[in-house]
């Protein structure tokens, strides 16, 4: 553990606004919010691919859309399959 993740862990500060780190919110498989994104790799109506911070997350499934994004969030709707962290 870094020493930004202890003084955050010991101050019991959200990582997600601390650290920038992604935050996912499922709605069932329905709905995703997606928070702290970078960018978006790929997009297709069966995978949505994003670029966070430290890692790469994959939506994949079925009439998968992007009803909404700005530079800080997004809402994916949809038949969601599956979420990966790459």
């Amino acid at each position: 553990m870094s020493k930004t993740e202890t003084v955050i862990n010991t101050l019991q500060l959200p990582k997600d606004v601390c650290m920038g780190a992604l935050r996912v919110t499922l709605t069932g498989n329905r709905e995703a919010w997606i928070e702290n994104y970078r960018g978006i790799l790929e997009y297709s109506d069966q995978l949505i691919l994003l670029q966070a911070k430290t890692c790469q997350i994959c939506f994949e499934g079925n009439r998968l859309s992007i009803d909404y994004y700005t530079n800080e969030d997004m809402k994916i709707s949809g038949c969601i399959n599956c979420v990966k962290y790459l």
